[in-house]
């Protein structure tokens, strides 16, 4: 007989990323969901239906998109070795820049002291650190994710191999703080999608405001559609109230049902797997040929995770470094 789980509202564990406005999105309610919500460059860690902790990253550029869809977490590689996909390597080339075949571990590589797995290695995707810490948060990989290296280590710490992982495209979030206030924030549109369903943004702040005898401010709503700068604006608040009261809590607002968003019921799963904890120095090569590069479709409200499969994926073995030297190493922010 199969027994289900189902956790509270989706809200902040403690005080972690208390004012982060949430994307309308349901993780499971038992075990961990990484959701990355490409406009907002921001992930969002969930474990047991709650927001363990959110981080800005970078993510993929226009043209070499983060491809959208629902993932597994894979291996982790701490101090990794990058071996550079044929893919960059010509990109490199074109630049005039040597052509190297990998890089070492250390201060120059561009995947930074962790390198975690998204999804299986034949699609060269990771969440990882970086050598340019002034690149996130931003649209400017290869299709890889970027953090900073410090969040980077305790994202990894953090997270479990096998643990469910979302890439979604929402240009707006829909919040709800302590006092039912709602708050919005609207952000730019890096991959051209243009999929912001305004209608069902508007019936969902109605049907909120309605239901808690509040009155949504036309003008302050039509600011931030406008600004699209990803600041959250209160639009239900009195004049002089600028502070999120409490915890922010998401709205399912892309169905115009107003609310609050709620985990997804999941079957018990068997115990937990061990991490997947590569050698440290293991080569990873992140971005395979058109990795990134994929046109994905964007769903409209976030599909249920899928699960591990009983197929094992291939493991990333370590391979042997190309010495570099330091003069060949180009100056990143070009890299991933």
């Amino acid at each position: 007989m199969k027994k289900l789980a189902l956790l509270g509202l989706v809200a902040v564990s403690g005080l972690a990323a208390a004012n982060t406005p949430l994307p309308d999105f349901s993780p499971v309610a038992q075990g961990q969901h990484v959701v990355i919500n490409i406009p907002q460059m921001r992930l969002f860690l969930y474990e047991n239906g709650r927001l363990k902790n959110a981080y800005p990253v970078a993510v993929g550029k226009n043209r070499t998109r983060t491809p959208l869809g629902n993932y597994q977490i894979g291996s982790k590689a701490y101090n990794p070795t990058w071996t550079i996909p044929a893919s960059i390597r010509r990109e490199r080339a074109a630049s005039g820049l040597p052509d190297i075949a990998s890089i070492p571990p250390g201060p120059s590589n561009p995947l930074g002291p962790v390198f975690v797995r998204l999804g299986p290695p034949r699609l060269g995707l990771g969440i990882h650190g970086t050598n340019a810490p002034a690149s996130v948060p931003g649209i400017r990989s290869h299709g890889c994710v970027r953090m900073h290296s410090n969040n980077a280590l305790q994202f990894a710490r953090s997270v479990h191999t096998g643990a469910n992982a979302a890439v979604i495209y929402q240009l707006a979030s829909l919040n709800a703080d302590a006092n039912n206030n709602l708050w919005l924030a609207a952000y730019s549109d890096p991959y051209q999608q243009r999929n912001l369903n305004t209608a069902a943004l508007r019936q969902s702040i109605t049907a909120w405001a309605q239901a808690k005898g509040l009155t949504a401010n036309e003008s302050r709503i039509n600011a931030a559609l406008r600004s699209r700068n990803g600041r959250p604006v209160c639009i239900t608040c009195r004049p002089g109230q600028t502070k999120v009261q409490g915890q922010l809590q998401s709205l399912a607002w892309q169905d115009g049902s107003g609310e609050l968003s709620r985990p997804q019921a999941v079957e018990i799963q068997a115990p937990q797997q061990p991490d997947e904890i590569l050698p440290e120095g293991s080569a990873v090569e992140a971005l395979t040929d058109g990795a990134g590069s994929t046109e994905t479709p964007i769903p409209a409200s976030n599909p249920a995770p899928r699960r591990r499969s009983t197929a094992a994926e291939p493991r990333e073995r370590p391979l042997p470094a190309t010495p570099v030297q330091p003069q060949d190493i180009p100056l990143s922010d070009t890299l991933l």
